[in-house]
């Protein structure tokens, strides 16, 4: 199954990072955490596809980062939505309601 999570993964992991900071700020163990418990540990993200995605949504000006410490005491950068990201989280998300509802009446539809 983990195969075919990331399969599925690489065309929504960013509006899935868009969706998590839609609700505050995050660092980005945080973000990967929240995911992996809101999906019943279906989606476990690994580092090397976090972060490339976050620099990628942080160069679109989708996202912000800034440095802080950490409930730890550790320096840690945190990210939060820009107000493009949301108006690209709503987008994102409709875009995937018309997709997802294709898909499903299709392989959901009797034989």
């Amino acid at each position: 199954m983990a195969t075919r999570s990331s399969e599925y993964l690489r065309g929504t992991l960013e509006p899935l990072i868009l969706k998590t900071l839609a609700s505050g700020p995050l660092h980005g163990y945080a973000i990967a955490r929240w995911l992996e418990t809101e999906t019943d540990g279906v989606l476990a993200i690994e580092d090397g596809s976090l972060y490339p995605a976050l620099y990628r949504l942080e160069r679109r000006g989708w996202i912000e980062a800034k440095w802080g410490m950490s409930e730890l005491g550790r320096r840690v950068k945190t990210y939060r939505l820009s107000r493009r990201g949301h108006r690209e989280l709503e987008r994102e998300t409709e875009q995937w309601r018309r997709f997802s509802g294709a898909v499903s009446r299709v392989l959901l539809a009797p034989a």
